[in-house]
């Protein structure tokens, strides 16, 4: 191996605000503490959470990097003691608490799983973060079952993108609703039934054409806000609905009578502040039901764009933008 650097170009967040707060600086290199590797890192995926961090509204758990980044993929660089599974050199990807937007990154041993030769390192980047939010959420809280009928806001998104596939790969049916006509023609080339354009659709009234009045059986909800209740009104009986996110904000008035008579679960999850131990459970779960599907190139993250670390105020602004389809990576 070659001798590490004592420093490393790293991309922080000066103060909260726009995509123009993230200023490259210089940091020393991390060492790896008990359960811990470093990765030389060379793509980090772009998420939701970065940006709500950035903009100073989602501050990092206690004891995580205060550099934004939670996905990213390289190779392993040094070994905290106690960390097994992985040796150096290998090309691994990780979900972290915080710190990807860097050369270097540390993550925790148990939560990093080997690169297959399916993918290559840039969609290694932009998968960890997803693959583990689609997992949980979809199949262990949502019970997502082959023959059912999954929903899914923001189909185009880098969680829609990867639900579509995962959702499809287990035999449901999964609609989506998407905001333009280039998004709806990408979910449906990854697989989706049928996309709803909520600009000019109701995806209550389509979600039950779609069902023969059914409604759908899981619903993944990263909107909230109106679409709370109208989530009730779309779900089919012993429906469960997952919140992920509120982009249209977390309040809402609704009539729970419809949870009562249609026998409905609303549950909720956010990845972040999760144990360790939570986390390499869904790592092992993973590895186990979703890692050969990868293996065998059937799921692999739709990728929009590319930037270089330095430019990942580029990157937030396309994120922004909400033009993009599938993931948003840094290449460092």
């Amino acid at each position: 191996m070659e001798k590490l650097p004592a420093q490393m170009t790293v991309v922080g967040i000066s103060k909260p605000g726009g995509p123009e707060v993230l200023i490259p600086e210089t940091r020393p290199v991390p060492a790896p503490g008990p359960g811990e590797i470093l990765i030389k890192v060379e793509a980090a995926g772009v998420n939701r959470p970065d940006v709500a961090q950035r903009s100073g509204s989602y501050p990092p758990p206690p004891g995580a990097s205060d550099l934004p980044g939670l996905e990213i993929a390289g190779e392993v660089v040094a070994l905290g003691t106690g960390a097994t599974r992985h040796k150096l050199g290998d090309k691994v990807m990780s979900l972290v608490a915080g710190g990807g937007y860097a050369q270097y990154c540390l993550a925790q041993d148990a939560q990093a799983m080997t690169v297959p030769p399916a993918l290559s390192m840039l969609e290694a980047g932009a998968m960890a973060e997803t693959l583990m939010t689609v997992w949980h959420n979809v199949f262990e809280r949502g019970g997502l079952k082959s023959g059912e009928t999954l929903l899914i806001h923001g189909g185009s998104s880098g969680i829609g993108t990867m639900a579509i596939q995962l959702a499809k790969a287990f035999g449901a049916k999964v609609l989506v609703t998407v905001g333009s006509q280039d998004k709806a023609d990408a979910c449906l080339k990854l697989g989706a039934d049928h996309a709803i354009n909520y600009k000019n659709e109701d995806f209550v009234e389509k979600t039950k054409a779609a069902t023969g009045g059914h409604g759908a059986d899981v619903i993944l909800d990263m909107v909230g806000g109106s679409y709370i209740e109208k989530n009730y009104d779309a779900a089919a009986l012993d429906g469960r609905i997952v919140q992920i996110a509120f982009l249209g904000g977390p309040k809402a008035s609704l009539n729970f009578t419809k949870l009562m008579v249609k026998r409905l679960t609303h549950t909720g999850s956010t990845l972040r502040p999760r144990s360790n131990a939570d986390k390499a459970a869904m790592v092992a779960a993973i590895e186990v039901k979703v890692m050969p599907l990868i293996r065998d190139g059937r799921i692999k993250p739709l990728m929009d764009s590319s930037f270089p670390l330095e430019k990942a105020s580029e990157a937030h602004a396309r994120m922004e933008t909400s033009a993009h389809i599938g993931k948003i990576v840094l290449k460092v």
